[in-house]
Order: C-alpha cells, then sequence, then structure tokens
C-alpha cells in the first residue's frame, strides 16, 4: 500500500514544476563545480557552480544521466558527470599521510577508469561536445590538480562539463540526451528477468535493488538508503534472487523511489514528528490546501529545517490564513458543524502520512503509516482537540494566553521526557495512531507525563520562576500536562471532564487534586507568595501517589497558614470554606483518605490541582479588573 501510493503519486510531482523529479534514467545530483573546455577538449577553467556566500554556500541541484552512486560499489564512473576523483583523478589530502597516499593512489584509478569508460562511449555517442571531454581527460595529468586553489574547497561536491559559450552543460545537448533515451530503451528491451510486478500487477523488468536510494531521513545513511531491501543470500527460496522474492518492476521502483526522495526535499511536505522523518500528500492531482497547512499544524512551522533547500515554499500570508480555516474547521466540527467551507471540497481526497526511521544495515525502517478521507482525517483532528481542550493560563494581564488552542504533535511529546534524544520510539506510533484514527491514547503517554510532573513539579498553572522566560515555560508545561491528562482520561475512560473546575464531579482523587491546590495556595499566600519552595515541590508525589501517608500532616500545615491569611484574593468564600467543600466528598471513608491512586486516579488527581489553580487565577484577576474599573 505505501510503495503503490507513492508510486501514484509520480506523474502528479513531475508534471509540478514546483518539484524536481527526475524521468526514468536519470538522476537528481548536487553540483558543485563545472569544468569549462574549449571545442577541442582544452581547458578553460574549473568554475565554483554553488550559491550563497562563505559557510552557506550550497551545491545546485541538477538532473544528469544515470542514478546516485551506491556505497562500497568498487570503482564505478558515470558518464558526463562525476566527483573530483574520476574526473580529474583529485581527493583533498588527509592529514595522515598513509591515509593521504591511499585516497590519491585510488583518485588516480577512479580517473583512469573514467577516462576509459568515456572513450569506449564516444563513437556511439559521435558528438563534439562529448569528443571535447574525451580530449581534455586524455590529456589531463592528476598531478596538475593541485595548481587550481579551488579544487580543495570543492572536492567534496560532484561536476559536469561544459563548453565555452554554451548556455547549457554537455550532458543536456539534445543529441546526447537522444543517445540516452535510447540506450535506457535497449537496456530495458535486453532484460529477461520478467515477473509480475507487486505494485502495478504488470508482466515487467524486476528491479534487482530499488534505486535511486532513498535520502533525507533522520539518522539513515547521507548517502542514500534503501527502505525495501534483502541481505545477500538470506532470503533465496527456489533459486530466486534478492529482486525476486518481492519482485517490484524496475519502473515502479523508480518511480516510487524518485517520489519519496522529492516528498522528503520539499518542506512542503515534510515535519519531524519525534525521531520519525515525516512526510504527507493527497491522491489529489494538485497540490492542495489541506497538504499547505499540515505541517504547521502538526509540528508547528516544520521539521526544524534538516534540510535547508528552495523548495518553492508558500507564501507565509496565504499559509496563516489557511491554518486560521483549518482551526475555523475543527472549532465548528467540535460544536456539530460542518467542515469549513475552505476544505469542503477537499474532503473525499485521501490523506496519506508516512513516518520513517535510519536503521541499521543501511535500511529505513517504517515507524507508521496511515490513510483516511480527509473529511475524516478533519473530523479525528477536531475529537483529538476536544479531548485536549482545557483552560489555558494567561501570560499577561491583557489576558493573552499561554500557549496554542490546538497543541502540536511536537508540542505533546515535548512533555513526555526531558529531551527529545530520550523519547521512546514505541510511544511516537501510538500517539500518532490515536490522533489520525480516533483511537486510545496510550497508557505509557499519560505515565510518562506523570513521570515528568513528579520530576520537575510543573503542573501549577500560576508558578512563578526567576525569570518572565521560566515562568512562561512552566505555565505552558502546566498547560499541556494537564490538556494531555483530561485528553487520556475522557478518551480512554469517557469521563467527560470539562475545561474549567467541575465541583459537582464524584471522584476521590479529582477533589483530593483540588484540596492539594488549596493547601498549597494558602501556603503561598500565608508567605506573602514569597517562598523558594513549597509544599507543590516537597510533598507533590507523595500526595498524588499514597494521600493517606501525608494529607493528615497537610492539614494541619493548613490551620496554621489560614491563621495568617484567611481568604483567597478575589474570593467572598474563606480557605476553611473551600477547604470543608471539597471534604465533603471524602465524608463516610474509612479511611477518610486513599491509600494510595493508580495511574487514572493520578491522572485526575493532576487535572483537578490544575483546574483549582486555575480558578484561584479567575478570582485573581477578576478582583484586579474591579479594583481598576
Amino acid at each position: 500500500m505505501i510503495l503503490q501510493a507513492l508510486h501514484d503519486l509520480h506523474d502528479r510531482l513531475a508534471a509540478d514544476p514546483a518539484y524536481d523529479v527526475a524521468p526514468e534514467g536519470f538522476s537528481l545530483q548536487q553540483i558543485s563545480f563545472v569544468i569549462v573546455l574549449e571545442p577541442d577538449g582544452t581547458l578553460v577553467g574549473i568554475q565554483d557552480h554553488r550559491l550563497g556566500e562563505g559557510n552557506q554556500r550550497r551545491a545546485q541541484t541538477h538532473r544528469v544521466p544515470g542514478t546516485s552512486k551506491p556505497p562500497g560499489a568498487g570503482i564505478n564512473p558515470c558518464l558526463f558527470w562525476d566527483n573530483t576523483g574520476y574526473l580529474l583523478g583529485y581527493k583533498v589530502p588527509d592529514k595522515d599521510e598513509e591515509k593521504a597516499r591511499k585516497d590519491a593512489d585510488r583518485a588516480i584509478k577512479t580517473f583512469e577508469a573514467s577516462l576509459a569508460h568515456h572513450l569506449a562511449h564516444e563513437k556511439s555517442i559521435n558528438q563534439p561536445a562529448f569528443s571535447a571531454v574525451c580530449r581534455f581527460l586524455e590529456s589531463w595529468t592528476p598531478e596538475s590538480a593541485a595548481d587550481h586553489p579551488q579544487l580543495p574547497d570543492l572536492a567534496t561536491g560532484f561536476g559536469v562539463f561544459q563548453i565555452r559559450g554554451a548556455t547549457h552543460f554537455v550532458h543536456e545537448e539534445p543529441a546526447i540526451e537522444a543517445w540516452w533515451q535510447k540506450t535506457i530503451q535497449s537496456d530495458e528491451a535486453d532484460s529477461k528477468e520478467d515477473a509480475f510486478c507487486l505494485i502495478t500487477g504488470r508482466l515487467a523488468p524486476i528491479a534487482e535493488l530499488h534505486e535511486p536510494k532513498i535520502k533525507g531521513v533522520k539518522d539513515a545513511q547521507g548517502a542514500g538508503a534503501l527502505i525495501v531491501s534483502f541481505n545477500t543470500n538470506a532470503y533465496e527460496s527456489f533459486g530466486k534472487s534478492s529482486g525476486q522474492n518481492a519482485p517490484v518492476s524496475k519502473d515502479a521502483a523508480t518511480r516510487y523511489c524518485k517520489t519519496l526522495n522529492a516528498l522528503l526535499s520539499s518542506r512542503r511536505h515534510r515535519l519531524r514528528i519525534g525521531d520519525a522523518t515525516t512526510v504527507f500528500w493527497t491522491d489529489a492531482p494538485a497540490y492542495t490546501k489541506t497538504e499547505s497547512v499540515i505541517s504547521e499544524f502538526f509540528g508547528g512551522g516544520g521539521d526544524d529545517a534538516e534540510t535547508e533547500s528552495e523548495d518553492h515554499d508558500d507564501e507565509p500570508a496565504q499559509r496563516k490564513q489557511l491554518l486560521e480555516s483549518l482551526h475555523a474547521a475543527l472549532r465548528a466540527l467540535r460544536s456539530g458543524g460542518e467542515v469549513d467551507s475552505t476544505f469542503l471540497e477537499e474532503k473525499d481526497r485521501t490523506f496519506y502520512i508516512l513516518g520513517l526511521t535510519g536503521q541499521a544495515g543501511g535500511r529505513i525502517g517504517v515507524r507508521f503509516w496511515f490513510s483516511s478521507p480527509i473529511e475524516e482525517l478533519l473530523r479525528n483532528l477536531a475529537r483529538h482537540h476536544e479531548d485536549l481542550a482545557i483552560q489555558r493560563p494567561s501570560k499577561n494581564k491583557d489576558g493573552d494566553l499561554v500557549g496554542r488552542e490546538f497543541p502540536t504533535i511536537k508540542d505533546l511529546l515535548s512533555q513526555t521526557c526531558r529531551n527529545e534524544n530520550t523519547l521512546p520510539n514505541t510511544l511516537i506510533r501510538s500517539i500518532v495512531a490515536a490522533i489520525l484514527t480516533g483511537g486510545n491514547y496510550p497508557n505509557s503517554l499519560a505515565l510518562k507525563v506523570i513521570g515528568r510532573i513528579k520530576a520537575d513539579r510543573a503542573i501549577d498553572p500560576n508558578m512563578q520562576k526567576d525569570s518572565a522566560l521560566e515562568t512562561f515555560k512552566a505555565r505552558e508545561s502546566a498547560y499541556l500536562r494537564a490538556a494531555i491528562l483530561k485528553s487520556y482520561l475522557n478518551r480512554n475512560y469517557k469521563m467527560n471532564i470539562s475545561t474549567a473546575i467541575d465541583k459537582d464531579r464524584t471522584e476521590p482523587a479529582y477533589h483530593l487534586g483540588r484540596l492539594f491546590a488549596v493547601y498549597e495556595m494558602a501556603q503561598k499566600h500565608a508567605h506573602d507568595w514569597k517562598l523558594e519552595r513549597t509544599i507543590r515541590e516537597t510533598m507533590y508525589s507523595s500526595a498524588s501517589a499514597t494521600p493517606l501517608s501525608v494529607f493528615g500532616r497537610l492539614e494541619r500545615l493548613h490551620h496554621h497558614h489560614t491563621a495568617k491569611k484567611s481568604h483567597p484574593r478575589g474570593s467572598s468564600l474563606s480557605y476553611a470554606d473551600i477547604v470543608s467543600e471539597i471534604q465533603q466528598r471524602f465524608k463516610g471513608r474509612t479511611p477518610i483518605y486513599p491509600a494510595k491512586l493508580d495511574l487514572v486516579q493520578q491522572s485526575l488527581f493532576a487535572v483537578g490541582y490544575y483546574h483549582q489553580h486555575q480558578y484561584f487565577r479567575d478570582l485573581s484577576m477578576d478582583k484586579s479588573e474591579s479594583e481598576n474599573a
């Protein structure tokens, strides 16, 4: 299904000038230098073909005949293009003398192989421009490469040939391109390894290797890796070679590989979700509005530019407008309305999302794969954000709110670990599946968030830090963690928890969280908000896991604190009144407080704690507004 969807997308991308999808028999390569020749093959110069300045210079992408060089394939010269070793017999000297000597010897051998390769095709090509290349290679001495000061800087890229005065490269000569096309067709006709292709269902020559290799996947080989491959001789059965064990035609393999490379090289279709390099697309005949905003919506603005490229990104103003339309559509769906008209015309199209990771052995692994109609996708996204919706803390007195109304997947994952390098890979697929399919969230999501709350003591939406930036980050973490736990309880256990405080809930764990928040607020109030450590830092973990062991002591401390300050700011009820109202929920229980709380109850505790603090915050804000009126 994955390969078939990529195969079917090929024609759309090939027809769109926004994508560089090379046709059959060609590949896209990063060209760093151009060897300029006279018509008789005399060297004019070696030109830097990179864009930019200084360390920001980067090679330009051009279509060249042939596929990418497979690593470890021995000496393998290309026609019309190659690196400095093959074209000039030059390798940047290594600091280690022995290695430098070996590199120089290999560079000479690769140059000689390239010379022989070009001369062998001169007669069949029979074009003056190509003959000029052959004369240059015949007359060139690798020792003279040291006379060109630019070579050490250019020796990491590929180069091509150009005749002085020409507006195109040698391999772009119409007659040479025609010869190459004829050669491709001849190679296909000579193939005898025909079988039914698993992608197209047609009888065709089968690919032994699926090329070109896939580039741009995090932690995969930089030179490219395979998404379909076999260990040598490991899967031979009934005398069949590796390609015959999963027969895919050469044409189909080339199409899906080129399509995937085009998606990975375009910020239009790429984002990072955890360790997964993720691409997405639709089966529409042209670029859709859904595709244009999904990266921003899922990832908060792409994948941190893991691959910087000039790839026809959309206008920021247009993308922002479409993102607002998507938000409006989700709000409407949450309230039982219809999809926004902006996306109505695309609702029946299928949306695909594919997460890839680098793996051992030079392969690419599939972290996740989902497909669904866009309308179903939007409804599942709306449900996800309805489950997440919780009252957000205020950023300032102007009423600006912390965090996003629609948190991204990246936002949610950030609350499960100290940094993304420690993110559990097994959690990524489960979270993405829950969001995109409407299924349950994994228990490990709540477990990880509870662990972070206990480690960081960060669930108070009004906590104060030394700097404004730290305060903002702490409040955002509190909001996101409470939202995650609320969505977990609503989705998995149908608890129907509201966005703000709900004093009528029946679960003791929820009201224990509220009670702990009241005790903490009274403590901070009694000390005029100048405490460096509160009961949240010292007792939250015990209170939320084994309440019976600590709540008696907390109650005694609370009586001491309320002797100094009796009423929360803005409230007509005293702390004692609020505590009494909450404790009514525990009357008749023996013991009055639970001995321990499980994962679901600890999640309820955290949400109740968060809700109660937000309630106090609202009272305080209302008081400030009435005083300023």
